[in-house]
């Protein structure tokens, strides 16, 4: 019979078509174990809290084991500048920083969608200080950038 493929731990080989052990976690599967023992071991090192061997069986030809292929599909040349669709909305503030602000400072509570309003400040104050460092020739946001900003 020919070799599958080797055991995890001790080496020995795991022919086509016997079982074997594989580990319950999912980033571990990739390995074979020959014996349960073997699969111990393997527990033992990585630390596992609440694995377990499954028994699996190796295929009875090479052809049948097909390897997964991660397919990465490359930009079709987009351009440097993100459309708004692909631009993140979400709330750009943290929220429990800003009622403990608000509280300390005025004694008031806070509404809920304040903090998806105050986002929409920020990203147009980002969005002018990015075109001060665009014309600054930098590829750098800095601080100087939204000195020269106008509010209000």
């Amino acid at each position: 019979m020919s070799v599958w493929r080797k055991c995890g731990v001790c080496k020995k080989d795991i022919l086509l078509g016997a079982t074997y052990q594989k580990c319950s976690i999912s980033s571990c599967r990739k390995f074979a174990f020959c014996s349960v023992d073997c699969w111990s071991v393997h527990d033992s090192v990585m630390g596992h809290k609440s694995a377990y061997a499954e028994e699996e069986r190796a295929p009875l030809t090479l052809k049948e084991e097909r390897p997964r292929r991660r397919i990465v599909a490359k930009s079709a040349g987009r351009s440097q500048e993100a459309s708004q669709s692909d631009l993140p909305m979400d709330v750009l503030i943290v929220v429990s920083k800003l009622k403990a602000y608000v509280k300390a400072k005025s004694g008031m509570n806070t509404s809920g969608d304040v903090g998806d309003e105050l986002s929409k400040f920020v990203r147009v104050l980002v969005d002018e200080a990015c075109e001060n460092a665009r014309a600054d020739g930098r590829k750098t946001l800095m601080a100087r950038d939204f000195s020269t900003l106008k509010i209000g």
